[in-house]
């Protein structure tokens, strides 16, 4: 069974985040981005079925911008199917990690391990690099 990635966003994010994981990891045959809402006659029940249709036959792994957002909540009516995985929260720390653990990891886990290392990567860097020299003073 293949393992597929589909990265989904309100507008341009996701094929944008995707451009920006290719660069850091190299060509992504199997990860693939949904941009909606470009045009007013963006149908998401209609995208969402379709990609499912296409990739029924894959694991499926979707990377939705908001949690709770129009696009989550398309994909979320689909989330008691079998080989399909719904993430929350696109970013690219997640991406690289979850990518680079699936080849030699279950798929749950890989995803689990990717959003705990994701988490970490959220800095706000004022307060990290004083907290840093504060204890460097030390």
């Amino acid at each position: 069974m293949t393992k597929k990635i589909i990265l989904a966003s309100h507008g341009k994010f996701a094929s944008g985040i995707l451009t920006s994981l290719e660069l850091i990891c190299g060509k992504q045959e199997h990860i693939q981005a949904v941009d909606c809402y470009l045009t007013p006659q963006f149908d998401i029940a209609e995208t969402v079925e379709t990609l499912l249709r296409e990739n029924s036959k894959d694991e499926i792994i979707v990377v939705t911008d908001i949690f709770g957002g129009s696009v989550n909540n398309e994909f979320i009516r689909y989330i008691e199917h079998p080989s399909f995985y719904l993430v929350a929260g696109l970013n690219l720390p997640f991406l690289i990690e979850l990518i680079t653990n699936l080849h030699h990891m279950e798929t749950k886990t890989a995803i689990d391990q990717g959003l705990t290392n994701a988490k970490k990567s959220i800095q706000f860097c004022n307060e990290t690099i004083k907290n840093e020299v504060e204890e460097d003073e030390f």
